[in-house]
């Protein structure tokens, strides 16, 4: 018992609940009273706005130094990345690094060989075997302002942006139930789906799939996961080649995380892109590095 963060596994067994149980129930008793294209579109934008802002932000430019940001892209990355309630930037990519360098292995902190449910999310609901990461491996990340400032702040800005953001344009256009409605699909609902993307790459991307590029590790690709993950489910082209800005390397694959920094690229609010050399992707697909 004294291994289980109580505060993480309430919170995250509690929105869970309020998404499956407490929506319906709340649509049930209330959903005349509902703008119903207003929060739909509430949930699909604050979906698109926190989720990307995880595989852009987190994942492939603060994780990875996949790419580099301009300040407004940074800031609004580092907000709405904070609506998922993952963590800080700091926090997030230090695990996010040691289960690349050690993945499959004790230290790896989402390991999938401590099963899926561990992958999935137990590993935020326990705590780490060897401890809490001292952050020693991000290092370049602290000395950037913005992200100290937001390790300090990440979860007043997540409740209040997150939650509140939601909730408030609720209320403005449709009193008491709007506000309510509001927070449990543009807030709660939105979150436990964001959650759960970001859960599903560390846990069912490292258990079905294809191995087109390495067999070193767990990690597989997965067409079908990608839909869902903006772009993250071609996971094991994505060991292989862990800075390449892009996850979906061919054009034909559904990646939208990639075409939204090409697209910045163009508009010039990000640069120096990163990816690996056709000839080292074509000697990974002929097994030369497996």
């Amino acid at each position: 018992m004294k291994n289980i963060r109580w505060l993480n596994s309430i919170f995250l067994i509690s929105t869970l609940l309020v998404t499956l149980i407490g929506l319906p129930i709340f649509c049930y008793y209330f959903g005349g009273q509902i703008n119903w294209w207003l929060h739909g579109t509430m949930f699909v934008l604050m979906f698109i706005a926190s989720g990307l802002s995880i595989t852009l932000g987190y994942h492939r430019l603060f994780a990875h130094l996949s790419f580099k940001a301009k300040w407004p892209i940074k800031f609004l990355t580092a907000v709405f990345g904070a609506t998922a309630l993952e963590n800080s930037i700091l926090e997030w990519c230090s695990d996010h690094r040691r289960h690349h360098k050690h993945t499959d292995q004790e230290d790896d902190p989402y390991n999938i060989q401590r099963g899926f449910l561990h992958a999935h999310m137990g590993w935020i609901m326990l705590r780490p075997l060897n401890g809490e990461s001292p952050l020693t491996n991000v290092n370049d990340l602290k000395q950037d302002p913005l992200i100290l400032w937001q390790h300090k702040w990440w979860a007043v800005i997540g409740i209040l942006v997150g939650f509140g953001l939601p909730a408030l344009i609720g209320f403005l256009a449709g009193g008491v139930m709007g506000g309510v409605a509001g927070l449990l699909m543009g807030g709660v609902t939105r979150l436990v789906a964001v959650h759960h993307m970001t859960f599903f790459i560390n846990s069912l991307c490292h258990t079905l799939g294809t191995q087109p590029y390495s067999n070193k590790c767990s990690a597989k690709d997965s067409w079908l996961m990608a839909l869902f993950t903006f772009g993250e489910g071609y996971h094991n082209f994505h060991h292989e080649f862990q800075h390449d800005y892009r996850n979906g390397v061919k054009p034909w694959q559904f990646d939208p995380t990639k075409w939204t920094i090409l697209l910045l690229e163009k508009v010039g609010l990000v640069f120096d892109l990163r990816k690996a050399s056709a000839k080292a992707i074509a000697a990974a697909q002929k097994n030369e590095y497996k």
